[in-house]
């Protein structure tokens, strides 16, 4: 059997059209995931980010609180982003970090930032995935395990203060 063009033409015409629908339906959040110089952005009406700034539950996260000097707590806390795997801080100025999370499997970029509120003693925090209608929990896990090390760290820093 021999193969024509319009024999090999036509699966590599299906694929290129499949990959690129594929590709409009996980890209359909794009335009609300990045920051925008050092603000958030609200929440977009799908269930792919939580936010200390949003006021319905679906995307609604309690900032974390701290006591002590607020620039020791804001440096805690970028240690821990640091040190988290696959993480990169792309904006890092006076309280105001802003990281990129990448995820383990599919190697989906997550935007992570922290502004630091010295007034009311918290730090506000906003995860969103870039892409995807969808997170399966992701980033409000995410903000919850950076919390639970953030609140670990200042216990184990109080230890080591205590006489």
């Amino acid at each position: 059997m021999t193969t024509t063009p319009d024999s090999v033409a036509r699966p590599s015409l299906r694929f290129t059209v499949w990959a690129a629908l594929a590709f409009a339906c996980l890209t359909s959040g794009l335009a609300n995931a990045e920051p925008e110089g050092g603000r958030f952005q609200v929440c977009p009406a799908s269930p792919n980010c939580v936010s200390t700034r949003a006021t319905d539950e679906l995307h609604r996260v309690e900032p974390f609180a701290f006591e002590g000097p607020p620039e020791a707590a804001f440096d805690r806390l970028r240690e821990i982003v640091k040190a988290e795997p696959r993480t990169r801080i792309v904006t890092d100025e006076a309280g105001y970090v802003h990281a990129v999370f990448i995820t383990r499997w599919l190697r989906f970029r997550d935007d992570v930032e922290f502004q630091l509120d010295a007034d009311d003693g918290v730090i506000h925090v906003r995860s969103a995935s870039r892409v995807g209608y969808g997170d399966m929990g992701v980033n409000r896990a995410r903000v919850e395990s950076l919390r639970a090390a953030f609140a670990a760290e200042k216990t184990a820093s109080d230890r080591e203060s205590e006489p």
